[in-house]
């Protein structure tokens, strides 16, 4: 079975065969036109008076690569399709494992070449060993199979280049009841020293960066006045809080604190007077510190309440109705996060209270007095078995909360003769 794996994987090696009179050469087929032409010329070194063009023959290429290049470019001349630049090659490439490309030219051949050997076949599998610091000065090593994902060549770049060397990357231990996994996500290493030079495999790249980015909740302020007026808005973050993307581009003041210039309108319009933009609401990432980020303590059985997909959508709608929201807000905030909300088939949730928002992140706001509802949402996708575990705690009982009483909702928050300031944030945690 491996190795029949291992034949698969090596059939998808694109190769090029050159050929040139009657000696032919075997290489990785390039991915552009430039490249290929600069093999073929580095094989064969011709002179530089001396004629040469590349063609493909016609029963090498697929059909509709030959079609292609009738309609487009009429480049395909009797038995030959003619490459004479990225276009016709991409084309002559399109839908082939392997392509022939001759070579025409007045240059001498180039000289023989000793054979060459087979291929290895792909590294799918290899041995690895972990270092895991227990506690401080303790460590164990851990021996383990590391396992290639999508039956990539480890052995080989994107390219087809062979390379050895350590790894890099994001190792995850998942204990789930009596089943625990590992999985690890990385790109290879020269040397020891991360400092040093490193052989970056894009196919793997993305999978680290989306591993590694940490969770950030999603915030949108905005601002109901009465009258046009000028004011002030401060963010202050905790220690363990730190401050991600904002737009408008939010002022620095100091650790853990920035600031908004505005001119506020009552139609809910702000001007930004940094950026000279205006918007209808301000947007900030605030991150908290990943040690903190426990979904089991997070979001639990106690203080929360876990649904399946299709029944939390219109349950939420029908919170935020509670709440006050219009319903263009409640639509606004539904479609922001569906994308989120959709990748899970069971979602759990619940709200900060207004204490625990403030003691993260709080906003002050030179307008007195100032009417604040903060909404913060905390989810997390979950299992089937994973729901079994909020018995008691689901939609039925979720439906006879009072949500304004979590909230600190005031009927305040509805009086347009009072300056209103309204904040949505979601965070999901993994």
């Amino acid at each position: 079975m491996r190795e029949k794996q291992a034949q698969m994987a090596l059939a998808r090696q694109r190769l090029l065969t050159l050929a040139y009179e009657d000696m032919e050469t075997v290489r990785m087929l390039p991915q552009r036109f430039e490249d290929l032409e600069a093999v073929a010329r580095d094989w064969t070194k011709p002179p530089p008076e001396a004629i040469f063009s590349l063609r493909v023959p016609v029963e090498y290429a697929s059909l509709s690569a030959s079609v292609s290049l009738i309609i487009k470019n009429r480049l395909v001349s009797g038995p030959y399709i003619y490459l004479t630049g990225e276009d016709s090659y991409q084309i002559a490439i399109m839908g082939v494992q392997g392509l022939r490309v001759e070579i025409v030219s007045d240059a001498p051949p180039p000289p023989d070449e000793p054979p060459t050997m087979h291929s290895p076949p792909p590294v799918l599998e290899m041995p690895a060993t972990f270092n895991l610091e227990l506690v401080p000065g303790q460590q164990v090593a851990l021996d383990t199979t590391v396992a290639s994902i999508d039956e990539l060549d480890m052995a080989r770049m994107e390219d087809g280049t062979t390379v050895d060397g350590m790894f890099w990357g994001k190792l995850d231990i998942v204990h789930d009841g009596d089943t625990h996994k590992m999985e690890f996500s990385g790109t290879r290493l020269i040397n020891q020293d991360v400092s040093q030079e490193l052989i970056v495999d894009s196919r793997v790249l993305n999978k680290i960066s989306v591993a590694t980015k940490p969770a950030a909740a999603k915030c949108h302020l905005s601002i109901l006045a009465p009258a046009q007026q000028y004011c002030d808005v401060v963010l202050t973050l905790s220690p363990l809080w730190k401050l991600g993307v904002t737009w408008p581009p939010a002022e620095p003041l100091g650790e853990g604190k920035v600031k908004y210039f505005l001119r506020v309108h009552p139609g809910g319009a702000l001007e930004h007077f940094e950026s000279e933009m205006v918007a209808t609401a301000l947007y900030y990432e605030v991150i908290p510190d990943p040690s903190m980020m426990d979904p089991n303590d997070y979001i639990a059985p106690r203080n929360g309440f876990a649904m399946s997909f299709r029944d939390f959508i219109p349950h939420f709608m029908n919170v935020l109705d509670q709440l006050g929201m219009s319903l263009h807000a409640r639509t606004n905030f539904i479609n922001n996060n569906m994308s989120a909300f959709s990748s899970h088939k069971n979602i759990a949730y619940r709200f900060l209270s207004p204490s625990k928002i403030a003691a993260a992140f709080d906003i002050s706001v030179t307008a007195d007095p100032c009417i604040f509802t903060r909404l913060f949402l905390i989810f997390r996708g979950m299992s089937d078995d994973d729901v079994g575990l909020f018995a008691g705690a689901g939609e039925k009982e979720a439906n006879s909360v009072n949500w304004r009483e979590v909230v600190g909702w005031s009927e305040n928050s509805k009086d347009t003769t009072r300056f209103r300031l309204l904040e949505m944030s979601v965070l999901e945690v993994t």
